[in-house]
């Protein structure tokens, strides 16, 4: 496959903020549930497009995942990974500071933690993950406060950047991989890379080890090459065939449990499985799986006319679990909103994720792809996208990471500046 321009992907991704769709009835209302990348970039369109628009949000404030692995190496403040909804609400978006709890979905009528009431003609499910602390023995949120998961950014970020902090030179952190679906394909091996760097720089005599529920992994090749190329044997990955699935957590005992044996953690970072946030489960939105169904032309959930979902909550086929790609599903989502509101037909998106990858501070790479509907789901386009070289010059690699580190900006300004 053809390497995709970055410079391009990036303003093309500007260039997307332009393409509002055509203006709704006014008297329209519709509810986004959920103010990350995918509800902030919906609410925003939607608003644009001239439809009353609420978010329900209960966060005054968003932390970022993206970009929060580098928080962990001590590469950024965790203040430079928080965003507000200031910018939303001036913009005229309202803001409903509350958690959504329940969803008549024949009344058309969501409600909030403080009983308030939101009509809607259509609503847009953007909840993100949850992590399910069912899934793995022993890991509950107890648990996550002594092997902190990270995986929704915040306190957790916090907390495992102070365990590496206090580690001694010589130990070793341990990171487990979960199966796939989750958010972030690449994030587990880019948190790795990341500490790694820290490592080298600060306690040269220890090692990151990789217990994964997978024989194969985002950019894996490229990841491998640069593990070697940076950091030696410092980098260590299990995959499943070998012994890498977790089975068990002993927190008391920082220890891993697989099928082959046992592992046990200076710092451990358990990435456990997850499913949609807890609004889509309850509501009904989600299927056995957790995720959420959807029409892939209008993101109109399965289960349900007149409510759609974006972002990671959303079975969306080949199309990864993303910061770029929510963004790029709501704009696709408004659109098609704006137009149902107006009883016409949504057009058959064609949208593009592109997901950077930090090995060091001057060394990324990435993976882009294009995607359509296909047999009820969004598939891969043939012959589009295609990831980083894989034997490139350090200046290959030291722009990857410049255009990654553009992206991150350009987007946090798009959706919430």
């Amino acid at each position: 496959m053809s390497h995709p321009t970055r410079r391009g992907v990036i303003v093309g991704l500007a260039a997307g903020a332009l393409a509002a769709p055509a203006l709704a009835q006014a008297s329209a209302q519709v509810v986004v549930i959920g103010g990350g990348f995918a509800g902030a970039t919906c609410a925003r369109f939607l608003h644009r497009a001239g439809l009353k628009v609420t978010l329900v949000e209960p966060q005054a404030t968003y932390i970022s995942c993206p970009f929060s692995n580098a928080v962990l190496a001590g590469l950024r403040d965790l203040k430079d990974q928080s965003f507000t909804y200031d910018a939303l609400a001036a913009e005229g978006v309202s803001i409903a500071r509350q958690s959504a709890t329940a969803i008549d979905r024949t009344a058309r009528r969501v409600t909030l933690a403080d009983g308030a009431v939101l009509p809607y003609d259509r609503l847009v499910l953007a909840p993100g993950i949850d992590i399910r602390f069912d899934a793995l023995a022993g890991y509950d949120a107890a648990a996550a406060e002594i092997m902190p998961h990270a995986w929704k950014a915040g306190p957790q970020t916090a907390l495992l950047r102070r365990q590496l902090e206090a580690m001694d030179d010589g130990g070793t952190v341990i990171i487990s991989a979960p199966a796939n679906p989750f958010r972030c394909p690449p994030g587990p091996y880019e948190r790795a890379s990341l500490i790694a760097y820290y490592l080298k720089t600060k306690k040269p005599r220890s090692k990151v080890l990789i217990l994964d529920a997978k024989d194969a992994f985002s950019k894996q090749g490229l990841f491998t090459a640069g593990w070697k190329e940076l950091y030696g044997d410092m980098v260590e990955w299990v995959g499943q065939s070998s012994g890498g699935t977790v089975t068990e957590i002993k927190p008391g005992e920082k220890t891993f449990v697989t099928e082959f044996g046992t592992h046990k953690a200076d710092v451990g970072n358990v990435i456990p499985p997850q499913r949609a946030g807890r609004i889509a489960v309850e509501s009904g939105i989600a299927d056995q799986t957790g995720w959420c169904p959807i029409d892939p032309v209008t993101f109109e959930a399965r289960a349900q006319a007149g409510v759609h979902v974006i972002g990671d909550a959303a079975i969306a086929g080949g199309m990864p679990k993303s910061a770029f790609a929510a963004n790029a599903q709501a704009k696709a989502c408004a659109q098609a909103v704006v137009l149902m509101l107006r009883g016409q037909a949504a057009p058959q998106p064609k949208l593009i994720n592109t997901c950077y990858s930090l090995l060091a501070p001057d060394y990324g790479i990435s993976v882009a792809g294009v995607y359509a509907p296909d047999k009820g789901l969004l598939a891969d386009v043939p012959g589009a996208g295609g990831v980083s070289p894989a034997k490139a010059p350090s200046s290959v690699r030291a722009s990857e990471a410049t255009y990654a580190d553009a992206w991150f900006k350009t987007i946090t300004s798009e959706v919430f500046g």
